[in-house]
């Protein structure tokens, strides 16, 4: 629940053109910036939040002075990177509320900044908000509206079309899920250049099938699940070949719990907890709400499948009971925004 203490914080003040920052200035703002999207998906995610909070207040202040207009757009699209990545972090721990918050001002930057992939970005993150929040409907017109938005490189547009399946999916409509998840692929084999920064603004090969997996998941049936499955091994084996340290924690985790899902509706109750095993070590030093949600959702369908009283059942019911529950107050709480 949102704590009192957020609730002045949850309209950051609309950024200004009346304001001064150097190339100087800029360069190691822009520099920092980068490094902690870079490394967003492999790092516990407080202190990252922590940085990105400053360096925010840091650039709203300078675009409350006088810019110079070279620098101006500059000064917008990486503020508004600063407050789309505050805005993933916001949701990560545990606050959607100040999460859409933050997303609009990045919007407002964007918008100065006439940055179309960052606007289709942002747009996917407020969708993916509404998503996990179960708001499915609006989680599809906000994709729809990143349509407004082409980027000229990047994978924006794949992650945003594979955001629209998988809202689609939840809604029950299969075949406007299927048209996104070719709109995604298509939009794969159009991507001219890299994401720049990349980390967590990237969506690799490994996030489009675990996000193909959750689609078929939600869309279910003999061929659903079989689809879910195969897409889910191969989100798994793609995060897997990235080294240890550079591993995406969260994205890894739900791929796993979608396989796990399916081994469930298998009555697979060793495989499920296979995979949960290894989501409940991964995630203790990166909790991030999705997983905490998907956790949840998987506990719920183990209430409800014909193993539910085995002890195995039992056993993994409790075990994500208890990761669920030791969360313990947001870090959030008491912060300002």
């Amino acid at each position: 629940m949102e704590s009192e203490a957020l609730m002045p914080a949850t309209e950051p003040a609309t950024p200004t053109r009346s304001g001064h920052g150097g190339p100087q200035n800029l360069d190691r703002f822009r520099a920092d910036v980068a490094r902690i999207i870079d490394v967003y998906p492999h790092q516990p995610v407080f202190p990252l939040f922590v940085e990105l909070r400053e360096l925010r207040d840091r650039a709203l202040k300078v675009l409350e002075r006088r810019v110079p207009a070279e620098h101006a757009r500059d000064w917008f699209r990486t503020a508004g990177l600063a407050c789309a990545a505050m805005s993933t972090a916001a949701f990560d721990l545990g606050h959607p509320t100040a999460a859409e918050a933050q997303a609009r001002t990045a919007f407002q930057c964007a918008e100065q900044a006439g940055d179309d992939a960052l606007r289709c970005w942002i747009r996917g993150t407020q969708s993916l908000v509404a998503y996990w929040d179960d708001r499915g409907r609006d989680a599809v017109e906000l994709a729809r509206d990143g349509l407004r938005y082409p980027p000229e490189s990047g994978t924006a547009a794949v992650r945003l079309a594979a955001i629209e399946a998988r809202a689609h999916a939840r809604l029950g409509d299969a075949h406007a899920a299927e048209r996104a998840l070719t709109r995604a692929e298509q939009a794969r084999e159009e991507v001219a250049e890299a994401d720049v920064p990349g980390g967590m603004m990237e969506f690799p090969v490994a996030k489009q099938y675990a996000y193909a997996s959750s689609t078929a998941l939600w869309l279910g049936g003999q061929v659903g699940l079989a689809h879910a499955e195969r897409d889910a091994i191969t989100a798994i084996a793609g995060y897997a070949q990235e080294p240890p340290e550079r591993q995406r924690v969260g994205e890894l985790c739900l791929a796993r719990l979608d396989l796990a899902e399916v081994r469930l509706r298998a009555r697979d109750l060793d495989g499920a907890a296979e995979q949960v095993d290894l989501v409940l070590v991964a995630a203790t030093a990166r909790r991030t709400e999705a997983v905490l949600r998907r956790l949840r959702r998987l506990g719920r369908s183990l209430e409800r499948t014909p193993l539910q009283a085995a002890p195995a059942a039992v056993r993994l019911r409790d075990q994500i009971g208890s990761f669920c529950a030791a969360r313990g107050v947001s870090p959030l709480v008491g912060q300002p925004l």
